[in-house]
């Protein structure tokens, strides 16, 4: 089980395991803000509530980066598993400009693919193919993707990711 850490503005910070966050709320640095009601921790000391999300009230250092990795699956995740070029289903991914002419592994050179499209167009560009990019390509921004953990949000994340308005 997992649990979205919060800082004092509501904003997401971590993912932690339910045991660091009960430690954490043991130890008076974060309050319980949700928890999960059907699954009580059990211990020789008594029951206590199984974190869910946590609010941090005093200083914990988190590791936490800016840019957001580049990834195989972070790809795929980004284009909701599309192809770039033709719009079906995708499983790989292909760069925009190929590895063989310069092209690196970048948010803005990488997009997912489907397999005939990956296959079809090989070392070339997309321009010497005559195809257009469904998309720019970019780096993901917002809480989901700069906060490691929350590829797979629990429903009871929701309203603490929604992006700011």
């Amino acid at each position: 089980m997992r649990t979205l850490v919060l800082n004092a503005g509501y904003e997401p910070l971590a993912v932690v395991s339910f045991k660091r966050a009960l430690v954490l709320v043991m130890n008076h640095k974060a309050t319980i803000v949700e928890s999960d009601q059907e699954h009580p921790v059990v211990a020789a000391s008594g029951f206590w509530e199984r974190p869910s999300v946590i609010l941090l009230t005093r200083y914990v250092r988190i590791p936490r980066s800016v840019a957001v990795p580049v990834s195989r699956r972070g790809v795929l995740r980004r284009d909701e598993h599309r192809c770039g070029y033709c719009g079906k289903s995708a499983s790989t991914i292909d760069h925009v400009l190929p590895r063989s002419r310069g092209g690196r592994d970048t948010w803005d050179n990488l997009v997912a693919c489907c397999l005939r499209c990956n296959n079809v167009k090989g070392d070339h560009t997309p321009a010497e193919m005559n195809w257009d990019l469904l998309f720019d390509p970019r780096m993901p921004q917002g809480t989901t993707w700069v906060v490691r953990g929350v590829e797979r949000p629990l429903p009871q994340w929701d309203e603490y990711l929604a992006p700011a308005a």
